[in-house]
């Protein structure tokens, strides 16, 4: 069984970031997804997708899979710098430099 170990990004409908400070394991799909004939709904054989594991370091999820003896994909977390902004800093004017 395939699992993908990653901690998931900001979601763009919140300034915070709470729910992303755990990781997360994720079982990889085993089967496609496809429109269902009847409604027309998105659906999959496997029902293992539905399933998240969230864990508070990337050595516990690691530790599970292979104890589980799952092979896992860990994917690197980019941590996002951010410089905190004055609203007057959008007017300064910042002369150019001669390069001489």
């Amino acid at each position: 069984m395939k699992v993908r170990i990653y901690r998931p990004s900001k979601t763009a409908m919140q300034s915070g970031r709470s729910k992303s400070q755990q990781w997360v394991l994720e079982y990889e799909l085993e089967s496609p997804r496809r429109p269902e004939p009847l409604m027309g709904w998105t659906s999959s054989e496997d029902t293992l997708n539905q399933v998240r594991l969230n864990f508070d370091s990337p050595e516990d999820a690691l530790a599970f899979a292979q104890k589980k003896g799952w092979d896992y994909t860990l994917e690197p977390f980019h941590l996002q710098e951010t410089r905190p902004r004055n609203y007057g800093d959008n007017f300064r004017y910042i002369p150019p430099q001669d390069d001489k």
